[in-house]
Formats: C-alpha cells, sequence, structure tokens
C-alpha cells in the first residue's frame, strides 16, 4: 500500500512585534474606553499587561502622543487625554460637511450599497442584543463610512477616515452615558436608509444632520 501523504507543514504564525502588539493594546483600550480620560498609564504596568519589556512601550506610547490620545510625562508616565468641548465641535462640524454632501452624492444609490447598509444595519442590532458597545461603535461608524465611500469622492473618503479613532471614542462614551441612545441610533440609521432606498436625497441630508448633531449635545451631557 502506498504510504500515506504527508501533511503539509504550515509555517508558525508571525507574532506582530512587540511595540506593534503594545500599540494596539493600548489605543483598543482607549477607544472602547477602558482606559478612560485622566487615566495615568505607566510604562511598567503596560509593559506586564502586554508581556514585553519596556523598551517597545516607549516606542508605542511616542506613536499614540503624536495621535493625540495621551500625553508623556517624563518619569511619571502617559496621560490619557479626555475627549475635550473643542474636539467635539470640531468633529461633529467635519462628519456634518463631509456626511451631508456624501449621502446626496450617493443618492440614488446603487443596489450594493442598500445591501451593505442593510447589513451593518443587522450587524449593529445584533451587537447591540449582544451589549457589545464597542462593537456597536464600530458598525454605527462603520454604516457613515459606507456611505462617504460611496459617494465617489477618494480625497474626502481618506479625510473622513482620519475621524475614525475619535468617531469610535465619543461613540462608546456616548452609548455608556445614555444607553437608551442606542436604539435611537438604530431608528436613525434605519431613517436614513428608508431615505436612501427610496431616492429622497433633501430627505436622507436631513437626517444626516438631525443624527450627527446629536452627538455633540449627547457627549457633553446635555441631553434634551
Amino acid at each position: 500500500m502506498p504510504a500515506p501523504a504527508a501533511s503539509p507543514v504550515r509555517p508558525p504564525v508571525k507574532r506582530p512585534p512587540a511595540a506593534e502588539r503594545v500599540y494596539t493594546h493600548i489605543k483598543e483600550a482607549v477607544l472602547d474606553r477602558r482606559y478612560e480620560g485622566g487615566t495615568l498609564l505607566t510604562e511598567g504596568d503596560l509593559a506586564d499587561a502586554v508581556g514585553v519589556s519596556r523598551t517597545p512601550v516607549r516606542e508605542a506610547l511616542l506613536r499614540l502622543e503624536v495621535e493625540g490620545l495621551i500625553k508623556l510625562y517624563p518619569k511619571k508616565g502617559a496621560l490619557v487625554l479626555a475627549v475635550s468641548a473643542q474636539e467635539i465641535a470640531d468633529v461633529v462640524e467635519t462628519r456634518l460637511l463631509v456626511e451631508e454632501f456624501a449621502v446626496r452624492r450617493a443618492v440614488p444609490a446603487s443596489a450594493k450599497l442598500i445591501a451593505r447598509l442593510e447589513g451593518l444595519l443587522d450587524e449593529q442590532r445584533q451587537m447591540s442584543e449582544a451589549g457589545d458597545l464597542a462593537a456597536v461603535s464600530v458598525k454605527d461608524r462603520c454604516f457613515h463610512a459606507e456611505i462617504v465611500r460611496h459617494a465617489g469622492n477618494e480625497i474626502l473618503s481618506r479625510l473622513y477616515d482620519q475621524l475614525r479613532d475619535r468617531q469610535l471614542r465619543m461613540g462608546v462614551a456616548v452609548m455608556e452615558a445614555h444607553p437608551g441612545r442606542i436604539a435611537a441610533n438604530i431608528a436613525e440609521h434605519g431613517e436614513l436608509l428608508d431615505a436612501i432606498r427610496a431616492g429622497d436625497a433633501d430627505g436622507a441630508a436631513h437626517v444626516v444632520r438631525r443624527h450627527v448633531s446629536r452627538v455633540k449635545v449627547l457627549v457633553r451631557g446635555e441631553d434634551r
């Protein structure tokens, strides 16, 4: 009998560099608010948490400081920066400029865009039922980004992508402070999808303005 064929040898999975692992650990924790604004992070604690030496921790912290998520204090550690009122206003203003323009350009929408938005809305409902706020925030952001991408302006799409981290962080903050807003967000996404399906560019732009403007009020804690 012929000998059985040998199983193919799979190459070992290569782990990301140590500094990249630290960077990912801190960034994810900041964005989903496990490390909230005002938290002081120390090199030693971070090195222990990720299982690396302090050198890659320093490298990761420098990168995150450039991105505006932390502030380094020599011999003390790194302070997680809180979301400021000015940052909230700037993000909302930029989102309105980009998203109102994009949704008008995306209408009439292709069947591909409508199917993609339907899928993201279903996923957002599922994540909401599971109580995964970070995942809900990601799906929320993806829903809006999909519309921007289908506007057909690559420069605008890249500009919008630069808001990603701030959007995710604000999204989790809103849902933690206002749990009822999760269902409202999903309902408003449904309204927006209905307007896009109907080819109503003005109606879709109106929903976007109402929906996005609400973020500024909620993150500031001025629910009304």
